[in-house]
């Protein structure tokens, strides 16, 4: 999706102009970033955007959770690893040894 420059306005003048600048992002297709000391604060969109955005970010959502449940599950050593030592018992690789004192190689 291309998004095209945004019209941006300080934030006191926006409260004098808001229906204006409703009809400007509802009808006008503009969007409008409204500023505090010439920094981004909110953005102004239509409904209709606003609506594709979360259909992107729900659509991106479920491609995470797909790619992770195809992840081949840990071995039964690996989680009983994980049970007794935590999660930093999985990133060990299987060369790691032991590393208390007194027990290196």
């Amino acid at each position: 999706m291309m998004w095209s420059m945004a019209y941006e306005i300080p934030v006191t003048q926006a409260r004098a102009e808001l229906a204006e600048l409703i009809n400007r992002v509802v009808y006008g297709g503009e969007k409008v970033v409204v500023t505090r000391h010439g920094k981004p604060l909110v953005a102004l969109v239509s409904a209709a955007d606003l609506q594709r955005l979360e259909e992107i970010e729900t659509d991106a959502e479920e491609r995470v959770i797909s790619t992770v449940s195809s992840v081949r599950p840990l071995s039964s050593s690996a989680q009983g690893e994980r049970g007794r030592f935590g999660i930093a018992a999985e990133h060990r690789g299987p060369d790691a040894g032991d590393r208390r004192p007194g027990r290196e190689e």
